[in-house]
């Protein structure tokens, strides 16, 4: 599942190794997106892992009931009207501008197939 959030990234897998100790992988490009959600959200997320050879450079793991706790806070603590507008003002304009491209490309769903 990817999330996109005002605090970050996030891509949030089950690995195999995840299974029996029912937690969640939570994946991020940035080491400062999962600081920000164990800080402000999940602070049962684990140490950080950095891999230079893993497609998401950051990870770390989090007891899957706390993560749906962290989700269910961000939904709670939700008080914008405009998702990229927070984004920019939390995160900074750069930040935004990626997140625009992503809506941008994204809006082509809506629009009729040629």
């Amino acid at each position: 599942m990817w999330l996109v959030t005002p605090v970050g990234f996030f891509s949030v897998v089950r690995k195999p190794t995840d299974i029996k100790k029912k937690t969640l992988t939570v994946r991020a490009r940035v080491r400062a997106d999962l600081e920000a959600l164990k800080v402000q959200f999940l602070p049962e997320l684990s140490a950080i892992q950095e891999s230079t050879t893993n497609d998401y450079r950051f990870r770390a793991v989090a007891p899957q009931v706390a993560v749906a706790e962290a989700m269910s806070r961000l939904v709670e603590d939700l008080d914008y009207d405009n998702f990229k507008n927070e984004v920019a003002e939390r995160q900074g304009r750069a930040r935004a501008d990626l997140y625009h491209d992503v809506w941008s490309v994204l809006y082509k769903l809506q629009r009729p197939q040629q």
